[in-house]
């Protein structure tokens, strides 16, 4: 069982949580005027953005949208500046204990097939050493000094939880965990500041999460558009090098132009979405719209996506949802609260789409989901439903493991009194070994 720590601070949590929300009921929003919205409340600490590589990973704020508080931060990890991996190398042969079958199980149980392994150690010398850079000071601004002999890295898209209402991409705790993720992945991280309700009820949230992913598909072509220009230039015999040109390019058109972090370092047709709490749900739906639109991302492709604890629920009330209704930090009869600030009140349904993921008619078929690992956690109220939707893409084959962790709550892993637990270390290491099945150039050297 958690232990009386977590139990205290799950009460003074629930207390705070139910307050706001109670507050946000009872204040009169005039929702016609807001379509710009929030993505982050004052009473959030919020962690400044850095483009010296701290820590291992440099970050920027791109406000993309004019029209509305949509925003996303960069997480660019240092690994970005070393030489490209090579698809055709052979893997390091795993130790002793990797090779131990037993060491994950004392935290998580998997359903679905399983033959997990912790992860890999990695031993590269840091490019930045090659660049006569330091990691601590330096403010990396774009496109590496060769930046044709730099990494491209897979994309993960981040949508963070807080109830639809509260959270932002900006976080301390988000930040935090998304340079976990940035770093075992060896991924760029996108985190998504998606508008909150009610200022911006549903659909909102969700067309934000799409517009993100279509910003990713444009400045992949816009990056292309500016290379060829460049390879132009050169060809004509032009007095700037190839890479001046396009830095004059970025610099005369602007950052709104091309994103010199992704243009450089990521490779969008290895992209992979990540959903926290509510944040799962709209990367569900992100990859439902992904699989219709089909070859009108491209370069884009979504390969694989992971849900961490879900936000699902339905009419019919599950075992867990009957159960577990009083659970740590975020309880059914405040979730039912936020569901209600989220969702007009003309649609309001817990078998609404954006609700529960396992509805007659809705689209697209399961069988053309993306590979989806699922987190539950077990004093969560919410995992039945996740568990539930998992099975239904097994049952159509599709790739769909869930990972259970014993004495778990909902947010374990990335909630901020949490984030440096066993159990929160253990997840993200868990998730990076699945990720890695789907992006690696290598091939499928992990598996489940």
């Amino acid at each position: 069982m958690p232990g009386v720590a977590l139990k205290l601070y799950s009460v003074f949590f629930k207390f705070v949580f139910k307050h706001r929300l109670q507050n946000l009921i009872q204040s009169s929003i005039d929702e016609s005027s807001s379509s710009y919205g929030v993505a982050t409340r004052p009473e959030e600490s919020i962690s400044a953005s850095n483009p010296s590589f701290t820590d291992g990973v440099a970050t920027k704020d791109i406000h993309i949208d004019p029209f509305t508080a949509v925003s996303i931060r960069i997480f660019l990890p240092d690994s970005s500046l070393s030489p490209p991996e090579q698809p055709d190398s052979k893997p390091k042969p795993r130790s002793s204990q990797e090779n131990d079958p037993n060491s994950h199980n004392h935290r998580r149980s998997s359903y679905g097939p399983s033959n997990m392994n912790p992860p890999r150690n990695d031993s590269r010398r840091s490019s930045l050493e090659g660049l006569n850079l330091r990691s601590d000071n330096i403010a990396y601004r774009g496109y590496s000094p060769l930046p044709q002999n730099c990494r491209k890295l897979p994309i993960m898209l981040q949508f963070h939880g807080g109830g639809w209402v509260s959270g932002s991409n900006d976080s301390v705790a988000n930040d935090y965990f998304c340079r976990r993720i940035a770093k075992l992945c060896d991924v760029i991280v996108v985190a998504v500041g998606y508008r909150l309700a009610p200022e911006n009820r549903y659909p909102a949230a969700f067309e934000d999460g799409l517009k993100v992913l279509n910003w990713l598909a444009k400045q992949a072509n816009l990056a292309e558009c500016s290379k060829s220009l460049g390879n132009g230039a050169r060809g004509a015999g032009s007095e700037f090098t190839n890479a001046e040109f396009q830095r004059h390019f970025v610099d005369a058109f602007g950052a709104s132009m091309v994103e010199p972090w992704l243009a450089a370092h990521g490779d969008p047709s290895r992209c992979v979405l990540l959903g926290v709490s509510c944040g799962a749900n709209i990367a569900d739906y992100v990859a439902r719209k992904a699989v219709e639109a089909g070859k009108r991302l491209a370069p884009v492709k979504v390969v694989a996506q992971v849900l961490m604890y879900p936000f699902f629920i339905g009419n019919v009330p599950t075992h867990s949802e009957i159960k577990l209704a009083n659970s740590y930090f975020y309880d059914k009869a405040m979730c039912l609260l936020a569901w209600k600030l989220f969702l007009p009140k003309e649609e309001f349904s817990l078998d609404h789409p954006a609700a529960n993921p396992l509805i007659p008619d809705r689209g697209p078929p399961l069988k053309l989901m993306p590979p989806t690992l699922t987190v539950v956690a077990e004093h969560d109220w919410m995992r039945d439903r996740a568990i539930a939707y998992s099975e239904a893409l097994r049952k159509v084959n599709v790739d769909a493991p869930v990972l259970e962790y014993k004495d778990a709550v909902h947010e374990f892993a990335t909630l901020d009194m949490l984030l440096k637990t066993p159990q929160a270390e253990a997840c993200a290491e868990d998730i990076a070994i699945w990720a890695k099945k789907y992006i690696s150039l290598r091939g499928h050297e992990f598996s489940y």
